[in-house]
């Protein structure tokens, strides 16, 4: 893990396309601004695990549900 020491204002660069932007920094936050392409998700990393797993539990198949479906077919 690189780590950097910013302050507001300062920008971070990471390859030609994006750019995160030290916004402000408070009492414990920190406010990021990131430009980056659009077709580039950008999520919040507590979100984007939420995502995730409930992503997994609606791919989960029930199989009685699934025979019952069949069945009306």
């Amino acid at each position: 893990m690189l780590v950097l020491t910013r302050k507001a204002d300062q920008t971070i660069a990471i390859g030609d396309e994006i750019k995160i932007r030290i916004l402000e920094i408070g009492n414990g936050y920190v406010k990021l601004g990131i430009d980056a392409p659009r077709d580039m998700p950008i999520h919040r990393a507590e979100l984007y695990e939420k995502l995730k797993q409930l992503n997994v539990e609606a791919a989960k198949l029930d199989m009685e549900r699934l025979k019952d479906f069949l069945e009306i077919r």
